[in-house]
Order: C-alpha cells, then structure tokens, then sequence
C-alpha cells in the first residue's frame, strides 16, 4: 500500500482575484477575464450563482418599472438558460453557470475552495489563501487587484478593511427608516421550499423535530397556502450573527420549514388546495440578505436612493424598493417586511465599490458600500450582477492602465470606463453610449427610422421608443463614399425587457414551457458590397441566442448589409444597434464542440487503457457498488 501523499499545495498568479461565485463574483470574473485580465474566480461551493443556485434556488429580482431589466452578462447567461433549459430545470441551470464561466477565455475557476487567510504587503493585499476541500489542498493566489464578492466580506475579517455591520442610528445619515440608535441587527436567512402539483393525493407526516404550526395566528401575515410564492419568509436569525449564528440558524430554519409544510398539508384551512401538492425540495442552504458591508470613498444611503442617486460616476444602477425584513424574521407577529419605495431606476455610484482604505480592494454583491437601508434596496440579485460586471470592467481597465481602483473615479478613466459598460450592453440611466466614427461616417439606408440604429441607445427608456422595428427580409444599408475597413459588426437586439426570465419557485401539474423571447431575432445575415456593385455574403446566423452580438469581420467595403430574417415568434424584426466596427474583436467566447472519443480519450496513454492483467472467463456480476 502507498503512504498518503499528504496535502497538497499550489501556488498561482493573476492579475484579479475573485472571491465568491454567486451572481455578482460571476459577472465580475467573466467581465475582468473578458477586459483582458488574467482572473481567478475562488468560490467555497460546488456550484456557482449563490442565492440563484441549485443549492438556495432564490429567483433573480432587480428594477421595478417597464423596460428596466438588467443587461450585460447576466441577460446573455440568462437567454443562454431559455435557450437550454425550457423546463427550467435548476441542475441544467446550474450547468449554464458554470459553463459561463469555466468556457471562458482567460479566466480560472476554483471550486469547494473557501478563503481562510491574507497576506499585506504594506497597505495592499498581496495574496490569499484558500483550502480545497475536494481536493484537499492549499491554494495560495497573488493578485494585483481582490474582488470581494463573498456577500459575507471574507477579506473584512481577514484583513484591516473597514466596514459596516448591522443599522446604522437613524441620525448619523438623516435616514427615518433606521431605528434611533444603532445596533448590531440585520435581515435575516431564509429556507426556500419548492412544490410540485401532480395528478393524485400526496400525504405527509412531519418529522418528530419539526416544529408545529396548527392554526392561522401561529403564521401571521405570511401563510397563503400552497400560494405562498417561494416561501421567502421562512426566516430568521437577524436579531443575532448571521456568520458566526450560521448552523444554528439553519437548523432552527429547517425544524420551520418541515412545521410550515406539516401545517399546508395537514392543519390549515386551506390545506384541501394542497392535497395533491408534494414537497419537491427542501433547501438544505440557507439564502443570506445581509451581514458585513465595506465602506468605500462614499456610502450610499437612503436618501440618495430615495432621490435617484444622479451620481456623475454612476456604473450601475437600482430599481427594487427597499425591502427591510425586520431582524426577528418569523418570531416578529407583524408584517415580515416593509416595502419603502424607491425610484426606479436609481444610479449607483463607482465610489461605492471600492475600499476606503485598502487600495487594491473591490466588492460587488450585497457587501457593498452603503448603509443598511439602501442595502434593503441595493441586495438583489439582478442590481448585485450589474454591480459585479462593472466592478469586474473596471479591474480589467485598472490592469491595463497600471492603476489603482481610486484612479478611476473621476476624468477620462471614469468616461472610458463608463463607455465601455455601455457597449457591453450595461445600461446607465443618464448618459448616452458614443457611436463610433466608422458607423457615423456613412449614410444608413432602410425602411422607417434607420437613425434608430446609431442613436446611442440601446434600449427603450420608459415611454421613449428606440427601436427600430421593421419587416423581415427589409435590408438595412450602410455605404461609405469609399472603401473601408469593416473588421466587425456589434448588433443590439430585442430580447424583451419587461420578460422576467426567472427561474421557478414551483412546479405546476402541467406548466407553461418558457421559450425564447418572440422579439429577439434568431436568423440574419450580412453581406458586403464588391467593387463591381454586387452583395456577397459575409455571415450567416440561423440560430442566435444573445441580445448583445458581437461579430468578427475582415472586409474592404464601401457598403455593408445586414438582412433580419426570422424572429424567434415575431412577424416583424425588432433591432435597437447595428454598427460597423473598426476593430472586430469578439470578447464573447464560442467554444468548439468536443468529440469524446477523437478528441479526448485518443489523448491517453495506449497502456493506460489495456485491459486488466487478472482478467477471467468468470461471469461478472451485474450490479455495482
């Protein structure tokens, strides 16, 4: 027998370095690692997305209000996740996160691996270190710049970065949804259940351990039936820690969470409606809202959110309402949450995602810079995405121009920084995306209002159309009074704003299946004139998936076409960008399908797939351990 090789330990370099794999880490690492970053994506669970994976199964909320919906990287995974997974199943939609990320050029994922310690180099982090429990071992990371989306703020506790916990006194930030003193309370964790409908009686018999339920004044406020939505009020543990409290909370939320089901099924008045519902799944991960928040050159509070924020270095922006769970959860008798509004949208500023006193620190997610009412607003998942990808656009930049986040803030960094979230497809409420000198140079012809297509906006605004909608196989034109250099083609398309494309929080008997959005185009072409007058083509696409497409070129052209030809429902074709580019370069990767047997096992060693040397004519079992 060999002696055990021990523990094992491997040391890496990047350029970013980030920490927590939920919605907000994940666009982060795929938008650094797009921008030309070498990053690492460290998460402590086997599946990415956080409180939208498999594991917690939270629906993905943002902006309230028409025509609001987040864009960028999460659109793209979430089309991706139509596309693929019609019956929204959550372990296919697991698949579409991970693949996102590990199928991205330049970027490294590391899985079951939690961050336990850091290391300063003076006033910056040098480098951290995380246990691989998998795989058991140590994984010491260097970066130039950390990433902090661990909702939890892993590196607060394992460096000097200052930070928030708990409400703030209502007087220090004139905020009146704050109590008169400050404490150490936050909103709590919830267990989400999931059900399914079928076609015959489901009985159930609750566990010894579970707690009882037997009337409607034991849940006040919250029981509607099988109709309790995802059942996000099963919840508590904001009146203690809800790091250092976490296995306690969750084994309280779990003896709740088999009492409530007892009580649906066998106790309420309504419990005839769920007489052929069963209990599909039971969370065994409790979905976290709040613990540590850093704080950053500027602390977003309510009142800014209140007042639409208008910050001149807005990245991001908001749009739920301020939603304050009171910290006692389900030991509370009164309503489980307070909807204070909030505008929709609101701007999120820059300087709120990045530490204060820690210069090579960045966060996205709900460990933000803000105070605990603007995070009651600021903690979706959709807002935390968007957030993520700006912080993760902003790091790469930071590589590329040798700087510190703080360098960014202001002046011709913040303007490229933000022109580059626009092009990526990530709306920012008040500024308006440039179009580039190639497209502008021409003269666009087609049927209805062409200039549509090169305003700078890439969605509606509220009321304000601009898009351009016309008829299948209409050309749109774009010509030149010579020949240029076309290396690219960037299309906005319409993958309806105001679809939620949510994952579900219950199973009908028979549910409707959710398809692709009818407006997004899903066949076109382009094609580029000759010298001699003629259309040749230059790409076909019959089966598009995105909203933002991106489309590498290399044509000499004084005319360049693109032909709309089928929708993926829609008689007409629904386009709000179509502009040549100079420079062609895709930054969203198309992996090439592998072939198993060619391609893979053709690469192992011939003796290492010989056939065992104790080989017999003995009959072999037929079942296997």
């Amino acid at each position: 027998m060999n002696a055990s090789s021990g523990l094992g330990h491997e040391s890496h370099e990047f350029d970013v370095c980030v920490i927590g794999g939920g919605m907000a880490g994940l666009c982060a690492a795929i938008a650094s690692a797009r921008g030309g970053a070498k990053t690492v994506l460290l998460h402590d669970r086997p599946v990415l997305g956080g409180n939208a994976s498999s594991e917690v199964r939270m629906w993905i909320c943002g902006a309230h209000g028409k025509n609001n919906k987040e864009t960028g990287i999460l659109e793209e995974i979430q089309l991706e996740n139509l596309y693929r997974n019609p019956s929204l199943n959550y372990s296919v939609w697991d698949s579409v996160l991970w693949g996102a990320a590990a199928m991205q050029p330049g970027l490294t994922v590391i899985l079951n691996a939690s961050c336990a310690e850091a290391t300063m180099q003076g006033d910056s982090i040098e480098s951290v270190r995380a246990w691989q429990s998998t795989t058991q071992t140590w994984h010491a990371i260097a970066a130039c710049l950390f990433i902090d989306c661990s909702g939890d703020s892993i590196l607060a506790a394992l460096t000097p970065a200052q930070f928030r916990q708990g409400r703030e006194a209502r007087a220090e930030f004139d905020e009146d949804i704050q109590p008169e003193c400050a404490d150490l309370k936050t909103m709590g964790n919830s267990l989400l259940i999931q059900l399914r409908r079928t076609d015959e009686p489901q009985p159930f018999i609750a566990p010894d351990w579970a707690y009882r339920f037997s009337s409607p004044d034991d849940l006040p406020h919250r029981m509607h039936g099988v109709q309790a939505a995802n059942f996000w009020w099963i919840e508590i543990g904001g009146l203690g820690d809800t790091i250092k409290d976490a296995e306690r909370i969750s084994s309280e939320l779990h003896r709740i969470t088999y009492g409530v089901w007892d009580y649906i099924k066998n106790h309420a008045p309504q419990r005839q409606e769920a007489k052929n519902w069963a209990l599909e799944w039971v969370g065994s991960l409790p979905g976290k809202r709040e613990s540590r928040r850093y704080i950053g050159d500027h602390t977003l509070t309510q009142n800014e959110v209140r007042h639409g924020g208008r910050f001149d270095d807005i990245i991001a922006y908001g749009g739920w309402s301020m939603d304050d769970h009171h910290p006692a959860g389900l030991y509370f008798p009164g309503p489980p949450t307070i909807f204070h509004p909030a505008p929709s949208p609101y701007s999120i500023p820059y300087r709120s995602l990045y530490s204060r006193n820690i210069p090579n620190l960045m966060f996205a997610g709900r460990n933000i810079s803000v105070t605990h009412a603007a995070l009651s607003s600021t903690r979706v998942m959709a807002t935390c995405a968007i957030i993520g990808q700006a912080v993760g656009t902003a790091a790469s930049q930071c590589i590329r121009q040798r700087c510190q986040p703080r360098d960014l803030s202001s002046g011709e960094r913040l303007r490229e920084l933000q022109q580059t979230l626009l092009t990526d497809d990530c709306w920012l409420p008040g500024l308006c995306r440039q179009v580039n000198e190639l497209a502008m140079s021409a003269r666009l012809c087609g049927s209805g209002g062409v200039e549509l297509l090169r305003n700078g906006f890439d969605r509606d605004v509220g009321e304000q159309g601009h898009c351009w909608n016309g008829q299948q196989g209409s050309p749109l034109e774009y010509h030149w009074k010579e020949r240029v250099n076309v290396q690219g083609v960037r299309l906005v398309l319409d993958s309806n704003l105001n679809h939620e494309k949510r994952m579900p929080c219950s199973y009908p008997q028979k549910g409707d299946r959710c398809l692709m959005p009818s407006t997004l185009l899903r066949r076109f072409r382009l094609e580029t004139r000759a010298k001699d007058g003629t259309w040749h083509p230059a790409h076909r696409e019959t089966n598009n998936v995105k909203r933002l497409v991106e489309i590498k070129l290399a044509a000499q052209t004084d005319g360049l076409r693109l032909i709309p030809e089928q929708s993926w429902g829609e008689s007409a074709a629904h386009i709000f960008s179509f502009e040549p580019l100079s420079k062609g370069q895709s930054k969203i990767p198309r992996p090439t399908p592998i072939t198993f047997w060619s391609e893979v096992v053709s690469q192992i060693a011939p003796e290492d797939l010989a056939p065992p040397a104790n080989t017999t004519s003995e009959k072999q079992g037929t079942h296997s351990a």
